[in-house]
């Protein structure tokens, strides 16, 4: 099945959570029922940002496809596309922070 195209609405973000670690530095496998949410995510996804009340148009949001941010560790709405990965729906002002590379 392919995946299927969203596009966000307003203010909103769809990220693709990170990978979890699923082995220590040492080579010890972390069982799955023990590994962390990771905070670490990449925006796959942008609304046009929320609308200006004064003049109605659309302002520009501040992250953009292919950002690395810092999300909340809980929160968001779960999103199946279909394709086995991991991705949640945020407001663009419940983003933590944007990752410089």
């Amino acid at each position: 099945m392919a995946a299927r195209r969203v596009i966000p609405l307003l203010n909103r973000v769809l990220v693709q959570r990170a990978e979890p670690i699923k082995e220590s530095k040492g080579g010890i496998v972390i069982p799955e029922t023990s590994q962390e949410k990771m905070m670490e995510a990449m925006i796959v996804a942008v609304g046009p940002g929320p609308r200006n009340p004064e003049t109605g148009k659309n302002m520009a949001p501040c992250v953009s496809p292919g950002d690395r941010v810092l999300i909340p560790k809980y929160g968001g709405t779960k999103v199946d596309l279909g394709d086995g990965k991991e991705y949640q729906l945020y407001r663009e002002s419940e983003i933590l922070a944007k990752i410089q590379v």
